[in-house]
C-alpha cells in the first residue's frame, strides 16, 4: 500500500501565503510520502487550470514524486445553473486537466442535495437518476483518456456508504468507483469501520482522515469544531490522535486485498507540517501493524 498526501492538507499554508501550491510537491517528497494527489488547483493570477497543470506535472517529474489523483468539486443538481448536462461538459475539461497531470484517477462530487425551496420530492433516490446520468457521461469520456473517475463519501447528501454504493451500482460502469475516506463517514454519523467494509469492493483510491468527536448533547466546543448531519461535534485531528478507528479500517482494507494508495487528508488545528508529519509516522506504523 502506498502512502500519499492530498495537497488539501497544506491548504492553510497555501492560503496564508507561506508556500505556493506547486511547492507542496517538493515538501511532500521531503517529508517521505510515496505519492501526492491534488485537490482543487490554486491558480496563479491569470492562469487557467489547463495552463497550470503542465507546470505541476513538470515539478512532479523533477522532484520524483508521482501524481496519483485529481480531486474537484461538482454538483449535478445545482451546478451549471441546474443543468446536469452542462455540468458534465464542464467536468470534461477537468478530465483534460487530469490527463495533463498524468494521474490515473479523478474524483468529483455528485451533489450537495436539493436547493432550499425546492418543490417536490427531494430524497436521495429522487436525485439518483440525474446523478447516475451525469456520472456516467463523465466516466465514459474519461475512460477514452485512460482516467478512472470516482465519487467520495462527501458533502452530507451523498455521504452515507449505502447512498454512495447505490450511486456506483446505478452508474454500473467499470471505469467508475469510489474514493473511500474513512473519516468522512462520521459527517453522516456512520461508523467508519462498518462503512469502509461496505465500500472497499468499489474503492479506486482511499483517504486516511481522523476526527475528534463529541456528542451532540455536549455544549458547543467552540472554534475549530463543526457539526455532523445529526448534530454531533467534529474537529479534524492528526492521524491517530482522534476517534476514527484507523487501525481497524486498515485491517479491513488489507483483508479485502486493497493495495492502492492511501492518502492523508489533514484537517487539524495543529501546526500543519507537524500534524502531517506525525500523522505520516503513525499511519506507516499502523499499516505495518494491521
Amino acid at each position: 500500500m502506498k502512502i500519499g498526501v492530498s495537497s488539501y492538507s497544506f491548504s492553510r499554508l497555501v492560503a496564508g501565503g507561506q508556500m505556493q501550491q506547486i511547492d507542496v510537491i517538493a515538501k511532500a517528497k521531503e517529508m517521505g510520502f510515496d505519492v501526492i494527489e491534488f485537490s482543487t488547483l490554486t491558480l496563479p493570477k491569470g492562469e487557467r487550470a489547463l495552463d497550470f497543470a503542465p507546470r505541476l506535472k513538470a515539478e512532479s517529474d523533477r522532484v520524483g514524486l508521482p501524481l496519483v489523483n485529481y480531486t474537484i468539486g461538482a454538483d449535478f443538481i445545482n451546478g451549471s445553473k441546474g443543468d446536469w448536462k452542462a455540468e458534465a461538459e464542464r467536468l470534461k475539461d477537468e478530465v483534460r486537466v487530469a490527463k495533463i497531470l498524468g494521474v490515473p484517477g479523478m474524483r468529483h462530487d455528485a451533489t450537495q442535495g436539493f436547493p432550499a425551496g425546492h418543490k417536490g420530492a427531494r430524497g436521495f433516490d429522487d436525485a439518483l437518476p440525474t446523478l447516475i446520468k451525469g456520472c456516467r457521461l463523465v466516466t465514459e469520456f474519461a475512460a477514452d483518456l485512460g482516467i478512472r473517475t470516482m465519487v467520495e463519501n462527501h458533502g452530507y447528501f451523498c455521504q452515507d456508504s449505502e447512498r454512495v454504493e447505490k450511486l456506483i451500482n446505478g452508474v454500473n460502469h467499470p471505469n467508475f468507483g469510489a474514493l473511500v475516506d474513512m473519516g468522512n463517514f462520521l459527517c453522516a454519523d456512520e461508523d467508519p469501520a462498518r462503512a469502509v467494509g461496505r465500500m472497499l469492493p468499489y474503492a479506486f483510491h482511499c483517504h486516511a482522515k481522523d476526527f475528534h468527536v463529541k456528542p451532540g448533547t455536549a455544549p458547543n466546543p467552540g472554534k475549530g469544531w463543526f457539526q455532523s448531519r445529526a448534530g454531533n461535534w467534529l474537529r479534524g485531528s492528526i492521524i491517530g490522535h482522534g476517534d476514527v478507528p484507523v487501525t481497524q479500517c486498515l485491517r479491513t482494507m488489507k483483508r479485502a486485498g486493497y493495495d492502492g494508495v492511501l492518502s492523508i487528508e489533514f484537517e487539524g488545528m495543529e501546526d500543519v507540517l507537524t500534524g502531517i508529519a506525525i500523522g505520516l509516522a503513525n499511519l506507516r506504523r499502523f499499516e505495518q501493524e494491521a
